[in-house]
């Protein structure tokens, strides 16, 4: 029987891509070479990235698996070697297409990525809750979707997304790790389990700016931020860096917390950045008899609505109202958010509907190319 060509080889290797870049082996310049025996042994010479690369063994199983497909292969054998530091550099070029490298591609006049920057006036109203749920709805309706854990000293996305990877580093180049569809970051990655970051103002802007710069996102379709509660350094080094984030409110029921809900999304009337609309999250409880408990009150996030509308002088629409569910909190715990592991529940419905609303929203023209020449009279 004839072994397959070289170009089949090739061909076959095109449909195995790298699991953090998400772009195919060949084209990364991770193949190096296949050999070939008279009694169907192939070894297929594969270049890392980094030395103890994290996903290693997946890369080795996918290569052995669509080399093995051929007719006439076999036995395959996967070879793993290491880029050197010059093939590590044309990849960073590569994948960078040319770009600075400290520069923050999402800022770019022609960027397609919408920013969304997960705001709160105070902590414990289930922002970071919010902003998971919206993120692995928005990649489950094949979006591709990212998230910053913004919130340097709270962060708690990596648990509520269940990543427990590290990033990957390519000297100065970090390629986030992905769980359910969605590429994510956070400094709860970098220090000792559970250990406090204990940072001032200079340090959280630089940790952000490099989130935003040094990580390699790819082409996405929605980026989150879930920023810490309050009008602090984070929020202001997010209208510094990304100029075209939009500010999206997340609220409880209760005056008390709707009032300072209000604060913290009418800084965008200082930082020239759009409201999107207000979530209200624990709207209520729904009782087995179908009646609801207002535990902490009612119309605290149409009031907020209300009075940015009032403050910015445009409509800011309530988005949604979730409702207190278990299955929400179990699902956080878990690394399960309950748009997928729970759907049909009342919270699940409610959060899903307002990312298909968010992801709907069509883009302005503000700050594109709109590819135009100007021509004399």
């Amino acid at each position: 029987m004839a072994l397959p060509t070289q170009d089949e080889f090739l061909a076959a290797l095109s449909s195995v891509n790298d699991p953090e870049i998400n772009k195919p082996i060949t084209e990364l310049g991770m193949v190096r070479d296949v050999v070939v025996s008279d009694d169907g042994l192939v070894t297929v010479g594969v270049f890392l990235t980094v030395s103890g690369c994290p996903l290693k063994e997946t890369i080795t199983r996918d290569v052995t698996a669509a080399v093995g497909a051929l007719e006439g292969v076999r036995e395959v054998k996967v070879d793993l070697d290491v880029m050197s530091d010059d093939q590590r550099r044309a990849l960073r070029e590569q994948l960078r297409g040319g770009q600075a490298e400290r520069e923050v591609p999402f800022a770019k006049a022609g960027s397609l990525t919408r920013v969304y920057a997960v705001a709160s006036g105070k902590g414990g109203v289930g922002k970071s809750s919010v902003t998971v749920n919206l993120a692995a709805a928005m990649a489950a309706d094949g979006l591709r979707v990212g998230v910053v854990d913004a919130d340097i000293y709270g962060f708690s996305v990596p648990r509520m997304l269940g990543v427990e990877q590290r990033p990957t580093q390519v000297d100065d180049m970090i390629l986030p790790p992905q769980s359910l569809g969605v590429k994510v970051i956070s400094i709860g990655m970098f220090v000792p389990a559970n250990q406090p970051v204990v940072w001032r103002g200079p340090m959280l802007h630089r940790a952000l700016q490099q989130f935003l710069s040094d990580v390699f996102w790819g082409d996405l379709d929605v980026l989150l931020l879930d920023l810490p509660p309050g009008t602090g350094d984070i929020a202001i080094s997010v209208a510094q860096l990304i100029p075209n984030a939009e500010i999206l409110v997340v609220t409880t029921p209760q005056r008390a917390a709707a009032e300072v809900a209000e604060r913290a999304g009418a800084i965008a009337l200082q930082t020239h950045q759009q409201i999107v609309g207000v979530i209200e999250n624990m709207s209520w409880l729904e009782q087995p008899d179908g009646s609801r408990v207002e535990l902490f009150g009612a119309g605290g996030g149409q009031a907020v609505a209300d009075s940015l509308t009032r403050s910015v002088g445009a409509p800011v629409p309530l988005l949604g109202q979730v409702p207190l569910d278990v299955a929400l909190r179990e699902g956080g715990d878990s690394g399960a958010p309950v748009v997928l592991s729970a759907p049909d529940s009342a919270a699940a419905v409610a959060l899903r509907g307002v990312a298909r609303t968010l992801s709907r929203r069509a883009r302005g023209l503000s700050g594109r190319s709109l590819g135009l020449t100007p021509t004399g009279r």
